[in-house]
């Protein structure tokens, strides 16, 4: 129900400036008003960015809303309405478990954390999981912790065979 109430005070979201191209509009609750946060004429890159943009929102603890635009027909057509959960400012069930871990043995165990969880990341965008639920990202780190490089790099490749249709 507090979708409904949102979304009657919520303007639409007007059509993307310029000629017709995959673009996010973006809902901003301190302005009252709809940003393009991304545009291509490619629809993936589009998606992709929706995702970083809204982990990263919901990272500061902000309602994040999109709107997704693109073409059908050689004209501007709304595809699909984002307005994802917003995830609990409150991180106490993931800070035990990152202060009992022990410190970082290194930068480079650090870099390959790091890069484990962009490759983890990159499959599940290529699949079309952009918007991640707070036991999505746990359930990443689960992996990135436990698995080498190598089986994530499958698992990725796996998710993106999904997310193409092959």
């Amino acid at each position: 129900m507090e979708s409904r109430q949102t979304r009657r005070i919520r303007p639409e979201s007007p059509r993307p400036p310029g000629p017709p191209r995959w673009a996010a509009m973006f809902y901003d609750p301190a302005s009252s008003s709809w940003l393009l946060g991304a545009e291509s004429p490619d629809r993936g890159p589009v998606l992709y960015a929706v995702g970083e943009m809204t982990q990263a929102g919901r990272t500061r603890g902000d309602e994040v809303t999109v709107e997704l635009w693109g073409p059908r027909e050689g004209a501007w057509h709304r595809f699909e309405a984002f307005t994802p959960t917003p995830t609990p400012t409150s991180t106490s069930a993931a800070a035990p478990e990152r202060e009992a871990a022990p410190a970082s043995p290194g930068k480079l165990a650090e870099r390959m954390e790091d890069r484990r969880h962009q490759v983890l990341m990159a499959g599940l965008g290529r699949a079309g999981l952009h918007d991640l639920a707070p036991d999505d990202v746990t359930a990443v780190r689960t992996l990135v912790d436990g698995v080498d490089e190598t089986t994530l790099r499958r698992i990725a490749h796996w998710l993106d065979l999904a997310g193409s249709g092959r």
